[in-house]
């Protein structure tokens, strides 16, 4: 049995936040929203004396020949030992045999894409024609493949940050203005930066608010995708009560876990409540506001489709390179 190893750094020249990987990602959640996967739960791992958290997630898109199973890790205390906070892997199994093909060894690389991918489609058919300003809420990494990736759907002029210390967000604005062609300013709070917004997006592991819902304003879009464990909450449950329209990666999985979980437990929202999903509105194309000054809020939990779908793209690109190192298992 040949397995192929990719490393990070293979990985980084054939798969980017880009059109292909628009396409791949969008594929997935359409399978998903019609029913053609079968995504187990996610499985989490909670190690609260390091302030970390392992994740494995999965799903297998019917019809495909492989699946990907996914190792996630978040350990929040990592920058004082001058590491990253979120790292993982991959692996690439056929869907016959259930024998690997490759070990994907991306460091979480492909999670940052498949995610900031995910956030562009849900702007794609929820946020406004017109975004003249962006804001961001966290200034780590998927702060930047975020906004990176918004630029795939939307034009803007200027992007808006807030993080909790002010260093990150002077070095977040300072870095970003030459990658995204656009101004970028550090705000003073989080309230600065919500009711400038025509598109806010909130990339936290916050467990309390940082949105409230007396900040927004008619016509914004709001992508939320730091709540991917019960404790974790971005926005306060009013913020979900005053939105016009709700949409999620996956009802099941958001219900359990991301801010709809906690609009739930409030009362705000229930089980019947029209919440649409992302794989749904790509299905059906175009824009899915009804009146410019609707507010939206998409709950994104982050699903194993997506990293099937980008696994099996970064397989397929890094073959065609000729990249990785096969070995006899």
């Amino acid at each position: 049995m040949e397995v192929t190893i990719l490393t990070e750094q293979e990985l980084r020249r054939v798969v980017r936040p880009d059109a292909a990987a628009l396409a791949a990602v969008a594929d997935g959640f359409v399978r998903l929203a019609r029913g053609q996967a079968t995504m187990p739960p996610i499985m989490r791992v909670e190690i609260p004396e390091h302030n970390g958290e392992l994740d494995v997630k999965s799903a297998y898109l019917q019809g495909l020949d492989s699946f990907a199973v996914k190792l996630s890790s978040g350990f929040f205390d990592n920058a004082r030992l001058g590491l990253p906070s979120l790292s993982g892997m991959m692996v690439l199994l056929s869907s016959q045999t259930g024998f690997p093909r490759a070990v994907l060894l991306d460091n979480g690389y492909l999670t940052d894409v498949r995610t900031a991918l995910a956030g562009a489609l849900a702007a794609r058919h929820l946020a406004p024609e017109e975004v003249d300003t962006v804001g961001v809420i966290g200034s780590g990494a998927q702060a930047r493949y975020q906004i990176r990736a918004l630029q795939l759907v939307r034009s803007f002029e200027q992007v808006l940050v807030y993080s909790q210390d002010p260093a990150n967000r002077e070095r977040y604005a300072q870095e970003m203005a030459p990658l995204l062609g656009c101004e970028v300013r550090a705000a003073p709070d989080a309230e600065t930066v919500v009711r400038q917004s025509k598109v806010l997006v909130t990339t936290t592991p916050a467990r309390e608010p940082v949105v409230q819902a007396a900040w927004l304003h008619p016509g914004m879009h709001i992508t939320a995708l730091g709540a991917d464990a019960e404790e974790k909450q971005e926005l306060a449950v009013e913020v979900l009560e005053r939105a016009d329209m709700l949409v999620c990666d996956t009802r099941a999985q958001a219900f359990r876990l991301g801010e709809l979980h906690h609009g739930l437990e409030a009362g705000v929202i229930d089980a019947e409540s029209p919440i649409r999903e992302v794989g749904d509105l790509i299905a059906a194309g175009g824009s899915a506001r009804s009146a410019p000054e609707q507010i939206t809020v998409c709950d994104l939990t982050g699903t194993g489709a997506q990293d099937t779908a980008i696994a099996r793209l970064a397989y397929e690109q890094a073959q065609a390179a000729g990249l990785g190192t096969t070995i006899d298992a």
